[in-house]
């Protein structure tokens, strides 16, 4: 028992003895925040739903800009899987509910992931597609859904937002 006291003492006591000082100091211009809005100004600014073509085709999907998303998703129909080289592929057909344009795709799979939803639980399989979004070509990950109940044939997440647009919800078709 004297010990523990003697160990307590000597903890209070060390830890009296430790003064911290603090000293103001004078920082001279420095504004980060007007660097950062200079380094981010670059980026178009999109709204809630803007047109992204999926190459190599000529009409426009119109898409739902969602910053909660992790992965961008695509509406296909006619989805058939199947095996290449010993990878996993997919055949899909791609059709705009707008221009009734439609394209045939053959895809590699990229991964496989799990949707959570409200009923169960869905499992996904994503693409790369090659895309043009506003001035921009590029090519991105995209999982592969029926989105035949929604407003909208895609879905654009932070896989493409990122380092790319800054969204302002209060607005759309600002791409056009």
């Amino acid at each position: 028992m004297k010990k523990f006291f003697l160990l307590a003492f000597l903890l209070t006591v060390s830890a009296c003895k430790s003064e911290q000082v603090i000293v103001p100091a004078v920082v001279h211009n420095v504004n980060t925040t007007q660097e950062i809005v200079v380094e981010k100004a670059h980026l178009p600014i999109i709204g809630e739903v803007e047109p992204i073509y999926f190459l190599p085709m000529k009409s426009p999907f119109y898409a739902r800009i969602d910053t909660g998303a992790t992965t961008s998703a695509l509406d296909c129909q006619n989805v058939e899987y199947f095996e290449r080289d010993g990878e996993k592929w997919v055949a899909f057909k791609l059709k705009n509910r707008k221009s009734g344009e439609e394209h045939i795709f053959e895809k590699k799979i990229e991964r496989t992931f799990r949707v959570r939803r409200v009923g169960e639980d869905e499992s996904r399989k994503a693409v790369k597609m090659d895309v043009k979004m506003g001035g921009e070509t590029f090519s991105a990950v995209f999982s592969i859904a029926d989105r035949s109940g929604f407003d909208y044939q895609g879905l654009i997440g932070r896989n493409i937002l990122t380092g790319r647009f800054i969204v302002d919800t209060s607005t759309s078709y600002t791409l056009n």
